[in-house]
């Protein structure tokens, strides 16, 4: 099991990484000279509380200018006036706000819980400021990037755009992604909560966490007992486990469904293929596009990690060297979206339309009108068997038939699902369980774009499972390029609000799309692998399929091992090109 993953994983990066996104550009602190600075402006909400930010406007600028807003939970005053400064220094108001509880707020921390009005009550204040011309554009990753989402739940008439880098959704890629929950962000409460700025000695302990996550994996104890494995109580990680539906609770935090149509504002994402977060990104542009087709949303996707599509690549990528023309500067690119929106500047030139992605492999940018032409079409893998061979087959098996997976949920000698990519390029993969597809290798040179989706069939012994998929490029030199993953509950694969069991010896259809979006150039002679898998390590909930709820579900409730008949009516689809 990689030992990054024990470290760092989906969650963590999701929420820490916000703080590092100055991009490539050096930021110097202001000075008065040439500056008016505020450090500590104590802005009081209709709604009692107190929220503390930081302005910074330029000497000698127009005595009105459109504001660009950072809503931000990592308080750091040096860095909130860095981020200020650049801000004014590219002509707008630059404005950090502090999120509720932090730097100077009296109040209480509540991360999540309350940016739908503390974030409008900034945008109101600054509406009221001689400075403001009545316009705000809202930018920043990560939880920064939640936040901007969760301002467009109640359109401030004020809110003109919002450029969402990595964007989180609570509730759906973290502290769950898909309704498992994960154990890659538990510190984060700790982190963000335990002063009114950051505590970096407890988020940065790795070998606390390592410690911790190990001894609950060996202990065999329900998920909601790893707090006490630790030693101090996490109620944050608490109160979250007591929502393993997307229900009301997290539905409170962002738009959902209808409210989407209202949301008409002009909306530039920027994620990558290796953001841990991507899922939540994407599940905004997509829900964007649902509930309002015509929306001016615009998404810059390429070959970034979470750090990277903050800044724009760095060259090497967990073992991967990224095309030339992937490394862009993601800063640069948000100055210039809002000139174009709020000044009437030029849209930025890799704007070509809507969906603007790179190709890995062949160091070039493509731009479409939706992700769903991000090829000229679509190709289905059956997964399929003969005699001890599973293959990734183009051709619908003539009669179906089921292939035997079984997984020991209490043993703890091995573990499943190895799907995090660090390294993204392997040499070799761990083969001792899982099912491995393999499709016949290309006749010439192809494209693949989109998400890895479709249909898995099968039948169990018992209530519920949580799967595992990872596909890669099995290069004709015998590497392994890791291209998607997807990590989800069967119970919820219908609906994530609400858990459906599935029926022990009944055959199940159990549809998968929230997985991550990529897009590479593949060799003639390469063949595409994919890995099926049951989730069982350290870093998540174990499901042990009894039907209670899983936080609560023990090594005791492993019972007979999962045995799991996989139909081949199940298949993925994929975009696909191929290349003259």
């Amino acid at each position: 099991m990689n030992q990054k993953r024990k470290t760092f994983g989906m969650a963590a990066l999701c929420l820490l990484f916000s703080q590092l996104g100055f991009g490539q550009s050096a930021l110097t602190l202001p000075d008065t000279l040439n500056y008016h600075i505020a450090d500590s402006v104590i802005i009081k909400a209709p709604n009692g509380i107190t929220l503390s930010a930081v302005v910074v406007r330029k000497k000698g600028a127009p005595l009105k200018q459109p504001t660009a807003l950072m809503y931000f939970i990592y308080s750091d005053t040096k860095r909130s006036l860095a981020e200020a400064k650049y801000s004014a220094d590219h002509g707008y108001v630059g404005i950090v706000a502090d999120s509720r509880g932090k730097r100077l707020s009296p109040d209480d921390m509540v991360p999540y819980e309350k940016e739908v009005e503390d974030v409008n009550a900034v945008i109101n204040w600054i509406v009221q400021q001689p400075w403001s011309d009545g316009s705000v554009g809202m930018y920043g990753g990560s939880y920064s990037g939640f936040a901007q989402w969760a301002a467009t739940k109640n359109l401030n008439p004020a809110l003109k755009t919002i450029v969402p880098y990595v964007a989180a959704i609570p509730g759906l890629g973290l502290p769950m992604e898909n309704n498992i929950f994960l154990l890659a962000n538990y510190q984060w409460a700790f982190y963000v909560t335990n002063n009114k700025y950051t505590d970096n000695g407890v988020n940065d302990d790795g070998a606390r966490w390592r410690k911790m996550r190990n001894k609950w994996w060996q202990s065999g104890l329900p998920f909601n007992k790893v707090d006490s494995l630790d030693g101090t109580a996490n109620p944050w990680f608490q109160k979250w486990l007591l929502h393993p539906d997307y229900d009301a609770y997290w539905q409170a935090m962002v738009p959902f469904k209808q409210e989407f149509s209202k949301i008409n504002i002009p909306v530039l994402t920027i994620t990558g293929y290796y953001d841990d977060g991507q899922v939540s990104a994407l599940e905004y542009l997509t829900e964007h596009y649902k509930y309002l087709p015509n929306a001016e949303h615009y998404l810059i996707i390429g070959p970034y990690d979470h750090f990277g599509a903050q800044q724009g690549g760095i060259p090497n990528l967990k073992g991967y060297q990224v095309d030339d023309v992937a490394l862009i500067n993601t800063r640069e690119i948000t100055f210039q979206w809002m000139d174009y929106i709020l000044k009437g500047g030029q849209k930025p030139k890799l704007l070509k339309d809507k969906i603007n992605f790179e190709v890995m492999g062949a160091n070039t940018w493509r731009h479409v009108p939706s992700m769903g032409k991000m090829e000229s079409s679509k190709i289905r893998f059956y997964l399929d068997k003969s005699g001890t061979e599973y293959r990734l087959s183009a051709v619908k098996p003539t009669k179906s038939h089921f292939m035997d997976q079984s997984v020991d949920l209490a043993d703890r000698n091995s573990t499943n699902n190895d799907y995090y990519p660090d390294p993204i390029i392997k040499n070799e993969l761990d083969r001792s369980n899982g099912l491995f597809f393999l499709s016949q290798p290309f006749d010439s040179a192809v494209s693949l774009s989109g998400k890895l989706e479709g249909v898995l069939k099968a039948i169990i012994n018992k209530g519920d499972m949580d799967i595992g998929l990872t596909l890669y490029e099995l290069t004709p030199d015998g590497q392994y390029f890791q291209l998607s993953y997807f990590l989800g509950r069967a119970s919820y694969a219908h609906d994530m609000t609400q858990r459906k069991l599935l029926v022990p010896g009944k055959e199940e259809t159990i549809p998968f799309h929230r997985s991550r979006v990529f897009s590479k150039q593949l060799k003639k002679g390469s063949r595409l692998l994919l890995v099926l898998n049951i989730d069982k390590n350290p870093f998540a909930q174990i499901n042990y399929g009894t039907g209670k709820e899983v936080s609560r579900e023990s090594i005791l409730d492993a019972g007979q091992a999962l045995k799991i008949k996989w139909s081949t009516g199940s298949f993925i689809d994929l975009g696909i090109s191929r290349i003259n």
